[in-house]
């Protein structure tokens, strides 16, 4: 497995193109802006995109769904409770930004526990509600894409419509920190971290 790593949009989100090296068949996480540098990463490498997953429906996460969808032929995934978010700029919170957006509806609804394949690649997905009520994490053999739910030292926000502080730290302790501690994890906004790094240093699920 091989990841590209692109901070993308006015808010620095991290699109993570994961792809398998001998099929060279590739997701994306998060397109949250600049269709274009995330388009022509995956043309250098001469990837075929399979999938575009959200790891959950905030406008910053999915604001180059379309573009890239439009260019790769791939399918968008998201967890079915987060599905409005995509074709609604209220739920998805451009509308608070400016005139606001929606994307097209997703193609296929996940649910917790399902297996996303890419060739060699093999991502589970964790439901990690909390932040948004369909938020998600991803798990392959050596890391997890803990999109808004976990970062480096701190967690993800909880005063948007939706969040839940509470139903944020049980994810947190439920699905992530059960994992191993060398497990690295690639936040949805900032540095990487690891498993263990977070069960020691995290002030908030210490």
């Amino acid at each position: 497995m091989k990841i590209i790593q692109l901070e993308v949009g006015n808010l620095g989100v991290n699109c993570y193109i994961v792809y398998c090296e001998q099929t060279r068949k590739a997701v994306i996480i998060d397109p949250g802006g600049d269709a274009a540098a995330i388009i022509g990463a995956v043309n250098q490498e001469g990837l075929q995109v399979e999938h575009i997953i959200n790891t959950h429906g905030h406008a910053d996460h999915i604001a180059a769904n379309d573009a890239v969808k439009q260019a790769t032929g791939a399918t968008v995934l998201i967890h079915t409770e987060d599905a409005d978010m995509l074709i609604n700029k209220q739920l998805n919170l451009s509308a608070f930004m400016g005139p606001g957006f929606v994307c097209s509806p997703a193609n296929r609804l996940l649910q917790d526990g399902e297996n996303i394949e890419c060739g060699t690649v093999q991502l589970q997905i964790l439901h990690t509600p909390g932040h948004t009520p369909g938020g998600i994490s991803l798990k392959t053999k050596d890391a997890v894409f803990s999109g808004d739910t976990l970062f480096a030292e701190s967690v993800g926000r909880t005063d948007f419509p939706g969040g839940s502080y509470n139903q944020l730290v049980q994810s947190i302790q439920d699905k992530l920190m059960v994992l191993p501690d060398e497990m690295t994890v690639y936040p949805g906004h900032g540095p990487q971290t690891t498993i263990g790094w977070e069960r020691k240093m995290n002030p908030f699920i210490r």
